[in-house]
């Protein structure tokens, strides 16, 4: 009797100690997400299932076209992509993304800009024309969809402060025959 108690509580034990593993794993370094919506097409696809790494802002700054998932003003998770950084300027002239005054190439639009037809993917802006300020304010980034036209962004909701980043993601695991990392290029 005592032999199947021992055993019973050690099972117990390791039951636990899987349970609380995988709750200080989702809680604090990764987390599974779903894309809902378009506002990331080509790039991402409705329903497309991703890991966010939570951990990766503790080391490190976000950069420059990293895709991010934050937490929205709606109480709704967006994952858009990092356009601007702090004490940036940002325009867009001609769908083209100008930096601190430099063009920058965005090679994971080129598919999207061949097929519109009817004028540019990114409407012509400047930050002060979307936020009312001239560079991306201290510890808030400016992030846009990559389905320019139907993607909301810091074109409608502002910057994005560094509180609300939940974390960075780059790895699509589902649907399984889809499943690659993300890479600007």
């Amino acid at each position: 009797m005592t032999k199947k108690k021992n055993e019973l509580w050690e099972w117990t034990k390791a039951l636990l100690i899987a349970v609380i593993l995988a709750a200080v794993i989702r809680y604090f370094l990764f987390a599974p997400i779903v894309v809902d919506g378009l506002s990331m097409m080509p790039t991402l696809k409705d329903q497309d299932r991703m890991i966010v790494n939570k951990f990766s802002y503790h080391i490190g700054e976000p950069k420059r076209f990293d895709i991010i998932v934050f937490h929205a003003p709606e109480q709704k998770d967006y994952i858009k992509r990092v356009i601007g950084l702090p004490g940036d300027t940002i325009e867009y002239k001609d769908d083209v993304l100008y930096v601190n005054g430099k063009a920058y190439k965005e090679p994971y639009l080129d598919k999207y800009k061949k097929e519109v037809q009817d004028g540019p993917l990114t409407d012509d802006f400047t930050l002060e024309e979307k936020i009312g300020r001239k560079t991306v304010p201290e510890g808030e980034l400016f992030v846009m969809g990559d389905n320019r036209r139907f993607s909301k962004d810091s074109r409608h909701i502002g910057t994005v402060a560094y509180s609300k980043i939940i974390g960075k993601t780059s790895f699509v695991y589902w649907p399984l025959n889809d499943a690659h990392i993300v890479t600007v290029k």
